[in-house]
């Protein structure tokens, strides 16, 4: 069964919730339960026709879903601007289809939003950083509705932190989360 977009069952008073892909939703997951103001982190799969997807068939590139991440944060200690900003700062959001070796459309750059207000600031931002020249390339985020999200398989939550020295953790993650920290120190949770 998949979790439906909005309201979600135990969600605390006042959160809000947003579902991005950058790529891996390893990295993504690793780098948003790092942040403070982000009250949890579930990586999924969503974008896609294909009900209850496996990470197999996900790994196919052919289901239509991207890997994500499914990101719950009090807007009182972190606006989703910045929730955004972190987004677009620790990904390449040029690239169609792809990060770093990632290839296929499991790894697009997207962020799957929940109501207008969402909307509206996604757009915005991205205009305004592809107006600002961040990136010599314009930007290919795709900004869509959030029509369904489904929870990876239980392996993949928390990847990194159960998984440090993993190879692609080592090799992928770990150089991310050393910039993110870098650029986010006065961001990070105690």
């Amino acid at each position: 069964m998949p979790n439906l977009p909005w309201p979600r069952a135990g969600t605390p008073p006042g959160a809000e919730v947003i579902t991005l892909g950058g790529g891996c939703f390893w990295c993504v997951e690793a780098v948003y339960q790092e942040l403070s103001g982000v009250l949890s982190v579930e990586s999924g799969y969503s974008g896609g026709a294909l009900e209850n997807p496996t990470y197999k068939q996900i790994c196919t590139g052919t289901t239509g879903h991207a890997e994500v991440a499914q990101i719950t944060f009090d807007p009182s200690k972190l606006s989703l601007e910045q929730v955004l900003e972190v987004f677009f700062k620790t990904h390449d959001p040029t690239t169609l289809n792809r990060q770093g070796g990632d290839e296929g459309t499991q790894y697009r750059s997207v962020i799957f939003y929940r109501g207008d207000a969402q909307r509206k600031t996604a757009e915005e931002l991205k205009k305004a950083l592809d107006d600002s020249g961040a990136w010599k390339d314009p930007i290919v985020t795709e900004i869509s509705p959030l029509r369904v999200f489904y929870k990876a398989e239980d392996y993949h939550q928390n990847y990194f932190k159960d998984n440090p020295d993993q190879g692609y953790c080592r090799a992928v993650i770990q150089p991310k989360m050393e910039k993110f920290r870098k650029v986010f120190k006065e961001r990070l949770k105690k």
